[in-house]
């Protein structure tokens, strides 16, 4: 397998410091994080603490969750490690449980748990489907209800869901994912609806391609598929993480209050490059 280049020219080579925003904007906040240990959901966790907020990451794999758990704490942040299965309802909620015992309350939920892996619908299997969907499509459910009741109970919060681009569009060989995906921004809208009367504010975040471990060993597989991509993507090149973090980070900030059921597309518009002619060839 190729691992995506963290840099280099397919991705941005620009500075993302700690300066974009003014002062510690998430300060005092508590943030869970659900796949917070590994890739997209380690920066977002990482942002989300530098900008103030305490952090609880869940993942099913105890062994992802330590290395960032450290890593916030050596740099002066509170966080703590949840493993947790978001298919199980009762795991949810015992997560859910153990945050509020630990910080006093949640102000923020980052539904970023997903799994994919690339097949042809006809040869998808049931399980397969139901793997994909269980985590991406119940696992966002399961974790917005419980974080739900808190939050209207004190009557504040955000809640973040992170789809893809292709939730609209669909994308060949991730029939399960694009569904689960688009299930998750129906959930978004309706959910914006029902709960912004208790001041919470329900919108999601469509990444396109940002280079992780995990896209690297489940979606692309040599360097020419990589740079294939690269050239669909107008702004010639992948995202960077932390780009993505920063959009999450002010999406979860009381600067975005007034956005409220939205799906926000970070691809560097790879989404509006549809050409039907050749029309570079002149």
């Amino acid at each position: 397998m190729t691992t995506i280049p963290l840099h280099g020219s397919l991705v941005a080579n620009h500075q993302l410091g700690a300066t974009m925003f003014e002062g510690k904007i998430l300060r005092d906040r508590v943030a869970i994080i659900t796949g917070g240990g590994t890739g997209l959901g380690r920066a977002f966790a990482l942002r989300f603490s530098e900008l103030g907020a305490k952090i609880a990451i869940a993942s099913r794999n105890p062994e992802h969750l330590e290395p960032t758990r450290a890593e916030i704490v050596q740099q002066g942040g509170g966080a703590i490690a949840i493993p947790t299965d978001v298919r199980a309802p009762e795991q949810v909620d015992a997560m859910v449980e153990q945050v509020v015992k630990a910080f006093g309350r949640v102000d923020i939920l980052v539904n970023n748990a997903a799994g994919n892996f690339i097949c042809k619908a006809e040869k998808l299997s049931p399980n397969g489907w139901r793997a994909v969907v269980d985590i991406v499509l119940n696992g966002s459910f399961f974790c917005s209800r419980a974080v739900g009741q808190k939050m209207i109970a004190q009557k504040y919060g955000k809640i973040l869901n992170i789809v893809t681009t292709y939730w609209a569009t669909g994308n060949p060989g991730t029939i399960h994912s694009a569904a689960a995906k688009a299930g998750v921004v129906a959930m978004t809208k309706t959910l914006a609806a029902e709960w912004g009367r208790h001041n919470i504010r329900v919108n999601a975040v469509a990444p396109g391609p940002f280079p992780t471990e995990g896209a690297a060993s489940r979606l692309f597989v040599t360097k020419e598929d990589i740079e294939r991509m690269v050239k669909g993507i107008p702004a010639g090149r992948l995202g960077d993480p932390r780009e993505l973090a920063n959009l999450a980070a002010f999406l979860v900030s009381d600067y975005a209050d007034y956005i409220n059921g939205e799906v926000v597309t970070i691809d560097g518009g790879a989404s509006v490059n549809f050409p039907m002619f050749d029309w570079e060839k002149d």
